[in-house]
């Protein structure tokens, strides 16, 4: 099993709610594929370098996965057919990390 970090970007007219059931939709997924979510976070609106499918803005979620390397192309599949998803990216790391994210935050004196 592989550890990646996978970062899905919804459209900006979906609610807050709708976003964290469509990110329990995609730990579905992961577990369905023999993965497993080690954690989620969740980002917030922000906006956008450019518009994409006309949206300046959208939602970020943020999956700390531990995935078979042949499962996480079913996954990307899943994620290009979904029309609330305008990007995604998988990144393989070697080791989760443990702490909160770098956009989690909340001002540049915590960031060492």
């Amino acid at each position: 099993m592989a550890y990646y970090e996978s970062v899905l970007v919804f459209r900006q007219d979906l609610t807050e709610p709708q976003v964290k059931e469509k990110a329990a939709k995609y730990t579905d997924v992961i577990k369905e594929l023999g993965g497993d979510v080690k954690s989620t976070e969740f980002w917030g609106l922000k906006n956008l370098a450019y518009v994409i499918r006309k949206n300046r803005k959208a939602h970020y979620v943020m999956f700390n996965v531990e995935l078979a390397g042949d499962k996480i192309a079913e996954l990307e599949r899943r994620a290009r057919i979904d029309e609330d998803v305008i990007r995604f990216l998988n990144v393989r790391v070697a080791a989760l990390s443990t702490t909160p994210s770098i956009m989690m935050k909340k001002n540049n004196e915590e960031v060492e």
